[in-house]
């Protein structure tokens, strides 16, 4: 019950990531064409060497089925790993490249597209409906009815060959990206403009330099540059009385020293 519910956390964790895979699945055959048909004609070798490479060429860390199925860590994969690996992409091949789907995803926090999911669920409901239909034709007995069903089943095979190769062909070109094998993709020029950010107490340019052929604003600090304009005398000489403009009566023309400070 308890490694159901951690299944379910696991499913429900994935939705919430925000990462891309590298190229959709319905971009891998142009992404990889080579290793796209590769994958179609060769599932179980893609899948092994993909295993491999997932866990970086460590098979240490092998458990079957990456830990995912209630088999996973019973089957002796510590004494004969490779061995185990083999048995897991040729007996149970769907599940090998769902777990190494899986560990991909967690491991760079990649969500799976809408597209792709449709892709996934037509796969699974085609396969379903065949499994229906050959049934049917089983009890039934009709011809015509076993016929369709096996038309079906052919059907269905194919899209589940094709879609599994564009997965694995997709796994492919993340760990490709992962490892630096795919050059990252050159930075775009930054607009012109830009927004200031609050903490910066000058903002900064908005991207145009500053003109040229304009004479700057200049303010001329005191004492320097500029002498005294006519008609005013040098600082530090007392201004004569305006004329018509008598001391007021009452008043001295000199002030007693402040008591407590000598006299000139």
């Amino acid at each position: 019950m308890a490694r159901s519910q951690d299944k379910l956390d696991k499913m429900q964790l994935r939705q919430s990531y925000r990462n891309l895979w590298h190229s959709d699945l319905m971009g891998t055959v142009s992404a990889d064409t080579p290793y796209c048909f590769f994958s179609c004609l060769c599932g179980p070798c893609v899948s092994y060497l993909l295993r491999k490479r997932a866990l970086y060429n460590d098979m240490s860390r092998y458990t079957c089925c990456g830990g995912y199925m209630p088999c996973s860590g019973k089957c002796g994969e510590s004494k004969c790993p490779q061995f185990c690996l083999a048995t897991e992409v040729c007996l149970c091949f769907g599940n090998s490249v769902a777990s190494t789907r899986f560990m991909l995803q967690d491991e760079f926090n990649i969500h799976t597209t809408k597209c792709d999911n449709c892709i996934i669920g037509f796969m699974f409901c085609l396969n379903q409906i065949a499994c229906i239909f050959s049934l049917v034709a089983c009890i039934v007995g009709s011809d015509e009815l076993s016929e369709a069903s096996q038309l079906l089943s052919c059907l269905a095979d194919m899209v589940y060959c094709t879609v599994c190769a564009c997965m694995q062909t997709q796994h492919k070109i993340e760990m490709d990206k992962r490892d630096g094998l795919i050059s990252p993709q050159p930075m775009s020029v930054p607009p012109a403009q830009q927004m200031s950010r609050i903490d910066q107490p000058v903002p900064p340019y908005a991207g145009y330099p500053p003109a040229t052929g304009y004479p700057q604003h200049y303010y001329p600090q005191p004492g320097h540059g500029y002498p005294p304009a006519p008609g005013y005398p040098p600082p530090g000489h007392g201004y004569p009385p305006a004329p018509g403009y008598p001391p007021a009566p009452g008043y001295p023309s000199g002030y007693p020293p402040a008591p407590g400070y000598p006299s000139k």
